[in-house]
């Protein structure tokens, strides 16, 4: 009976006992799964659920004509948890060896895959053991980066980025700039727009493994906005046909430097930027920072005989000049204190045509005292000289042009032939648009425009025209510029030849070589700019070493622009007579 009792009690103790945990565990599910199941959600997203970045590419940027200049391709970036790696390698050498062995093998060929040694990678991994998050090797090939992740190394993963490419090299890299590794803007139109080209990333939610792997993408949070694209004013077949011909005398003339700029005639549309020495944006280890410089758009100088016509502009415009008012050069120099300006040669009396065309200092300086340094001054700065350009370009130089305030007769007669003032390529190209431009000044741009600003009206249209046909007596048979003289084409331009400025004032046996010139002369299509810097050997004067640089860079263009010829080729002319002694003789 007692037994009976025992049993029966036993068994009400374990029905009760089974009932109490029953309610205990039923109890528990309703506090996990009820009352702290928000808190355990977000306890367990926390060790799982990871927002990611997707990465936006940068914006397009191109010519005129709708060629790439600079794009963003898809590349791989291979990061690692050394945190991670550590701890595995370590489980692995605790409880499986041969697991150990395949990881350490793996890791010898990840270093080789990333092109470095093992005992650097394991010194790297070693002196970050305690991260969770380090570069391995940025901006790697899709082909190389999925050999890195076949390999399966513990802690290794791979990332979507882009990479910048600017398919015209060094030819357009002055005008463009470049990036750093981030996609971040760091020189020229790179930097000027980074914002403009800036895509906005996008972020997706993502679930992960305790390996930091993604097992699912649970939401897209926000879609990533691509960059916006660029196009610029440059022509391409004009800036490949000026950076060849500019890099070709920088060599021949064994020169330091050199700037070819090319405007449009109507629109100051920038057609062709070019710059000595270059450099290559898609590989920059060995980079001078000297070749860095855009100098057509930072570098300043003195132009020197290039602004005599600017000079005769100016007195043209008060009426009391003409270009025929004669003027009396002798005996070739010209005492102001105890500064003697000279010419080459006595030119005796000459008119004011002839006083461009031969290049006259005397003459120049002659007509720049009779009008008065407030006439000079005012014709440069209308002209924009000691002012931005205002292209947006980082870096863009001012220039100086002093004011007429502070002016002795040599200085009025210095300015008037180029000296005492500084500016750059661009500035004097944009000078040159205006007389191109029948007086009006277009506002100078390098990203293209929808519609073209009404411009400004800097000089009357009959004294800029009176100049042009100047210009073309430069380059006329007589003139210091006849090697700028264009097959089939009229044009016009003027030389200039300055001494550089060195750390104890000019320097005799160093010099710029210049070119300013307008193609054609009676119907401008074209203005450019050309400077040498340092040309070596006897040929240093503009007329030597910039004028054939013009020549031949706007032969090539008259024709890739479809400009009509002012008159037959001298070749065409020449087989045009054989034919008819041909036809006379069958005859």
């Amino acid at each position: 009976m007692l037994s009976q009792i025992i049993v029966q009690w036993r068994l009400w103790f374990v029905v009760a006992f089974l009932f109490c945990a029953s309610v205990l565990l039923g109890a528990r599910l309703l506090q996990l799964q009820v009352m702290q199941k928000d808190f355990l959600n977000e306890q367990g997203d926390a060790r799982t659920v990871r927002y990611e970045d997707i990465r936006a590419h940068r914006g397009m940027i191109t010519d005129r004509n709708g060629e790439p200049l600079a794009v963003s391709t898809a590349v791989e970036t291979v990061w690692m948890n050394p945190k991670l790696y550590w701890k595995k390698l370590k489980a692995a050498a605790d409880e499986n060896p041969e697991n150990y062995q395949l990881i350490r093998l793996a890791t010898q060929k990840l270093a080789q895959a990333l092109d470095v040694s093992e005992q650097s990678l394991l010194t790297r991994l070693r002196e970050n053991e305690t991260k969770g998050f380090i570069y391995l090797k940025r901006k790697l090939q899709p082909a190389i980066a999925q050999q890195v992740k076949d390999l399966k190394v513990p802690g290794v993963f791979n990332r979507r980025e882009y990479m910048r490419y600017y398919p015209a090299g060094e030819v357009a890299t002055h005008v463009l700039g470049f990036v750093n590794i981030d996609e971040k803007g760091q020189e020229g139109v790179e930097l000027a727009y980074d914002e403009w080209l800036q895509g906005t990333p996008g972020q997706k939610k993502v679930l992960k493994d305790g390996s930091d792997n993604i097992i699912k993408d649970l939401a897209l949070v926000r879609e990533a906005e691509p960059g916006k694209n660029l196009k610029l004013t440059l022509d391409m077949r004009l800036q490949y046909l000026a950076y060849r011909e500019l890099k070709a005398v920088v060599t021949a003339h064994q020169a330091k430097a050199g700037s070819v700029v090319m405007l449009d005639a109507k629109t100051g549309d920038i057609l062709a930027m070019v710059n000595q020495p270059s450099y290559n944006p898609n590989n920059r280890k060995n980079i001078n920072t000297a070749s860095l410089r855009n100098r057509a758009v930072t570098d300043l100088f003195e132009p020197g005989s290039t602004m005599k016509p600017l000079t005769v502009a100016a007195a043209l415009e008060t009426g009391r000049y003409s270009p025929g008012t004669s003027i009396n050069t002798s005996p070739g120099y010209l005492r102001i204190g105890r500064k003697n300006i000279r010419d080459h040669h006595d030119y005796g009396v000459i008119d004011v045509s002839s006083i461009v065309a031969k290049s006259s200092n005397v003459g120049t300086s002659k007509i720049a005292l009779d009008i008065t340094g407030d006439a000079l001054w005012d014709m440069y700065y209308r002209l924009g000289f000691g002012q931005m350009v205002g292209i947006g370009f980082p870096g863009e130089g001012v220039g100086v042009l002093p004011h007429p305030v502070k002016w002795k007769p040599l200085q009025v007669a210095t300015m008037s032939y180029g000296y005492g003032l500084n500016l750059t390529a661009l500035q004097l190209a944009q000078s040159y648009q205006v007389l191109a431009n029948d007086g009006i000044k277009k506002q100078a741009a390098l990203v293209l425009r929808d519609t073209i600003p009404e411009g400004d009206f800097i000089m009357p249209a009959h004294v800029a025209r009176d100049v042009r046909t100047m210009l073309g007596k430069v380059v006329a048979k007589g003139g210091t510029g006849t090697r700028a003289q264009v097959e089939a084409y009229d044009v016009g331009g003027k030389t200039g030849t300055v001494h550089s400025v060195g750390a104890s004032g000019y320097e005799d046996s160093s010099y710029k070589a210049l070119f300013a010139g307008i193609a054609p002369v009676e119907n401008p299509a074209v203005v450019m700019v050309v400077v040498i810097v340092g040309p070596s050997g006897d040929e240093y004067y503009g007329g030597e070493v910039a004028a054939p640089v013009f020549s031949r860079v706007i032969s090539g263009t008259m024709r890739l622009l479809n400009v009509k010829p002012d008159h037959m080729p001298a070749m065409a002319e020449s087989e045009k007579r054989l034919q008819e002694i041909l036809d006379n003789h069958k005859s």
